[in-house]
Order: structure tokens, then sequence, then C-alpha cells
């Protein structure tokens, strides 16, 4: 997403950021805001990425981020939106690095959900949660944001860095498909 869309203040290209460190009060807020909304962000995460420790990485990166930048935000409101967007493009980064060939590992194999989070699914939720991954990626984002996460179309839109319109042109395509792959009629 681009800093403009961020509200954060506009540096020069090419140029790295000089942030002053954030203030005890704006450790302050971070803190509040990581004790909040943490536990949702990683969620969203983990529906994102398939497993715990990468939505877990994928969060903490997103509230570095937030830390280093935070007193470049001009409206300090924005920081949960900066968190979410920056939590989707953290997991679009780990699924991208997935796909690519590693000449020092083998292939990647998706996570396999633990006997303990199989026995708390169900066979229903798995079954919706694998249909989910096989959604293409901005599909998958936007039923993740609207219905998971419960925001808003313009939250949505806002975190998705898309108009309103797309969100819920892309929502609603989003539902056929899953539709279509869980076998429900029409």
């Amino acid at each position: 997403m681009k800093a403009e869309t961020l509200d954060l203040d506009d540096e020069p290209p090419g140029e790295p950021m000089t942030s002053s460190p954030p203030s005890a009060g704006a450790d302050a807020a971070i803190t509040g805001i990581y004790a909040e909304h943490a536990l949702g962000l990683t969620r969203l995460a983990l529906i994102m990425v398939g497993d715990r420790e990468s939505a877990e990485d994928v969060v903490h990166d997103a509230f570095l981020g937030l830390h280093r930048r935070f007193g470049d935000l001009r409206d300090r409101d924005k920081a949960l939106v900066y968190l979410r967007s920056s939590v989707l493009n953290n997991a679009r980064s780990v699924l991208r690095r997935r796909r690519l060939p590693s000449w020092f590992a083998g292939t990647y194999d998706p996570p396999v959900w633990s006997a303990e989070s199989a026995a708390l699914l169900g066979a229903e939720r798995r079954e919706v949660m694998e249909a989910l991954h096989r959604l293409p990626r901005r599909q998958r984002e936007a039923l993740v944001l609207r219905y998971y996460a419960e925001l808003s179309e313009e939250e949505t839109a806002q975190v998705m860095g898309v108009s309103r319109g797309t969100v819920k042109s892309t929502t609603s395509r989003a539902l056929d498909a899953l539709g279509r792959l869980l076998g429900e009629p029409r």
C-alpha cells in the first residue's frame, strides 16, 4: 500500500525515512493497540497464511513497522488501518515466498491442521477453511476482512487499498465461488 493512503508524511523517493524514536506516549498508545487488537490481527493472519507461527510473525512485523513509523502518522486514529493493511501485505509476502522455489529446502507443504485444531473446528468448519484457501487471493482477503474481521465495506476498502464498489463486487463473486466450492445450491 502506498504511503499517502496511510496518512504518512511524504518522504523523498529512494531515500529511507528518518524517523525519530516514538515517545513514551507513543509507546503507551502502541501497547494499548497491541493489547486490544493483537489477538484479532493474529487470527486474521492465521486465516490468510494457514499456520500459527507465520501468523504471529506477520503480526509482530506489522507492529514493529507501526512502532518505527508511529511518529510519521498524521492521523493517529488510522494506526489500526495501518496495522490491518500491514498484516494483509505481510501475509501476501509470506504466501508469495512459499511459492518461490528454494535451492536450499524442499518444496513448501501447507500446514496440516493439528489434532487439537481439527477437534475444535469440526468437519464443516475445516471444509469451509479449505474452500476459502482455494479462492483467489483478493476474494479470500475480501471475505476474511468483511465477515471474519467484521469490517465495514469502507474499512475493508481502506485496508485493501481499493474502492468500496470493488469490495462489494469482489465479496459477491467470492461468496458465489465459495458456495460452488462447497457444493451449495444456487
